[in-house]
């Protein structure tokens, strides 16, 4: 498994740096990225959107629990602040640990996605994803691992930016959009946005799952090799110590034999 998982882990990372142009051209926009671990809440909205990218297969190590574990700090922290979020995740994995930890604010779960992700795929997804009452959320989060090297990955969260405002708030300001409205481009884009996005995290994710699972599979065969000594040495422990004792017990039968032959003779 682990030399699978590091040859998955190779054709994950050649796709990350094709699908990078997909996230390139949001950040023009103004994401804001933020690593879990040091998570700041207090700039996030009155309510919130979260989606989580996890992954539908395990024995790939702390992947799905770092998510999980992350977005318990986040909600408590929102909770704390009297802000609502909503979450919607990607992966079986990451459905049943969320779903136990958040419950109810669970409201939409994809599982059994195609691997490796597409475009196609992804875009079903996030029409999904915009079911979700618009009036439910004023930002999106995005929620993935996101790919450093062969051996690291860090938990990120990703804001979205918001394309929606009237006024001084309107957004793309310095655009102007033909034949169509702007609300209509707006809206359009908004989904184009998710889609791309989404993607990305994906095979981010993708990429962190193979490294994890490359490293948890070389954990779990040293421990197994490890293992095989302890039991191994038990074993001849516990089969020496049988002939030692059948040993004494055949030499002491003997004794006592010649002993009751002496004591014959003498009478």
């Amino acid at each position: 498994m682990k030399m699978v998982s590091a040859a998955k882990m190779r054709g994950d990372t050649n796709r990350l740096l094709a699908a990078k142009p997909f996230a390139k051209w949001v950040d023009a926009l103004g994401t804001k990225t933020q690593a879990i671990e040091f998570m700041d809440v207090s700039g996030f909205p009155k309510t919130n959107l979260f989606v989580c990218f996890t992954t539908d297969k395990g024995l790939c190590g702390g992947v799905n629990s770092f998510i999980s574990r992350g977005m318990r700090k986040i909600a408590a922290s929102l909770t704390k602040e009297g802000k609502t979020f909503k979450v919607v995740v990607y992966g079986e994995k990451g459905r049943g640990q969320l779903k136990r930890i958040l419950g109810d604010d669970v409201v939409v779960a994809c599982t059994e996605s195609i691997h490796p992700a597409t475009f196609n795929s992804l875009s079903a997804f996030t029409n999904e994803v915009l079911k979700v009452d618009p009036a439910d959320y004023q930002a999106m989060h995005l929620v993935y691992n996101q790919f450093k090297s062969a051996v690291l990955y860090t938990s990120t969260v990703k804001t979205m930016p918001s394309l929606a405002g009237v006024g001084l708030d309107e957004p793309l300001m310095g655009y102007e959009f033909e034949p169509e409205t702007k609300n209509e481009v707006v809206a359009d884009l908004k989904e184009y946005m998710v889609a791309s996005s989404a993607f990305y995290s994906v095979i981010e994710n993708a990429a962190s799952e193979q490294s994890a699972r490359t490293a948890a599979m070389e954990g779990a065969s040293k421990n197994a090799g490890e293992l095989i000594v302890a039991l191994t040495l038990k074993y001849n422990k516990a089969r020496q110590t049988r002939i030692t004792t059948e040993l004494i017990e055949i030499i002491s039968g003997e004794s006592i034999f010649v002993s009751r032959c002496y004591v014959l003779v003498f009478f």
